[in-house]
């Protein structure tokens, strides 16, 4: 559920299933969508601030378990969910208000929409950020090929393809965070800003971000810079280095299809406007929803959890560029 209150200058939503990990509903989405438009032209809120109830993550992404029941049962919940979403991420990335948004603890997928999009995307000491929907036979969305085309050293390709969940100086470094205040500060710099209802307050509490990926840029930039999965994963494998090792192995584990349609999405992201790749991204999202990977990705890490998905094609070499190409086919209806 969303709970929202008008305190002093600034407007608060706070995601409210801490159990779930404020895992975003189609109804919770909807709730955001009509309370940033309330709060549009009320003279009473000077600025937004998002935040999720609890102290383990702002939000874990979307409701994947029922998405999947939704696509065994051939339906069109996930196309009307992924509908309203986009377009509350277009929403909040053009909100005329700053946008405030505490990316503490988790947040991954959907929970990466309604914050990185905003004016003010505040990190913290605890904060772990990532695009893991390649591991459940899924491609980022939500703005995320944009955000992810957009990170600068090819940075953006390491998040995708890997689904690693990366630490606040790194998501400053990707560009998918703008400040780091640490945990202890963040209900101080709560009350400021609605005391005060002046953005710039969150200068007052941000500390300097340490060094995130740091050197190993340079090389990231280059390897992630190949033309394939396949010359990538080569590329990484002749790297003596550990996280090249890491991230070769947690590639290896995703969903082969996922892969190259991932990295054909980010790469034509960057071409594109957050409206455009928001409308590619829906194409995506509704072919890859009804391929067996997405079932079985979801059975595999949510439902069973033995962790052991059974991919078809099992291997990158299987996945033809047709393949790929349907994954961008138009749609009955687009977004």
């Amino acid at each position: 559920m969303i709970r929202s209150e008008i305190k002093g200058h600034a407007g608060i939503i706070t995601l409210d299933r801490p159990k779930a990990l404020n895992a975003l509903s189609h109804e919770m989405a909807l709730d955001m969508e009509r309370i940033l438009e309330d709060w549009r032209d009320d003279d009473t809120v000077q600025l937004v601030i998002v935040r999720g109830a609890g102290d383990r993550g702002l939000c874990a992404g979307g409701d994947v378990a029922a998405l999947r029941e939704d696509a065994l049962n051939d339906g069109h919940a996930g196309a009307d969910f992924w509908r309203d979403e986009y377009r509350l991420n277009l929403l909040i990335s053009q909100f005329p208000k700053p946008y405030v948004a505490i990316m503490n603890g988790i947040v991954l997928g959907g929970g990466v929409g309604i914050s990185a999009h905003g004016s003010h995307r505040i990190v913290t000491d605890s904060t772990r950020l990532g695009m893991p929907e390649t591991g459940i036979g899924f491609c980022p969305d939500v703005g995320g090929t944009w955000l992810l085309g957009h990170a600068p050293d090819n940075l953006g390709i390491h998040y995708g393809l890997t689904g690693i969940h990366e630490g606040g100086a790194e998501a400053i470094e990707a560009g998918m965070a703008d400040y780091l205040v640490p945990d202890s500060k963040i209900e101080a710099l709560v009350a400021d800003l609605c005391e005060s209802g002046q953005v710039g307050d969150v200068e007052k509490h941000a500390e300097e971000a340490t060094v995130g990926v740091g050197p190993r840029r340079v090389e990231m930039a280059r390897i992630y810079g190949a033309e394939s999965v396949e010359e990538i994963l080569e590329l990484l494998d002749a790297h003596d280095s550990d996280w090249a090792a890491d991230a070769a192995k947690r590639i290896r584990r995703n969903s082969p299809t996922a892969l190259k349609v991932t990295l054909e999405s980010i790469r034509r992201a960057r071409s594109l406007t957050l409206a455009e790749a928001l409308a590619q991204e829906y194409r995506v999202s509704c072919h890859m929803q009804k391929n067996p990977d997405f079932a079985e990705g979801v059975r595999a890490q949510i439902i069973d959890k033995d962790r052991q998905p059974q991919w078809q094609p099992a291997t990158l070499e299987g996945v033809t560029p047709d393949m790929v190409e349907a994954a961008f086919a138009p749609l009955e209806k687009e977004l």
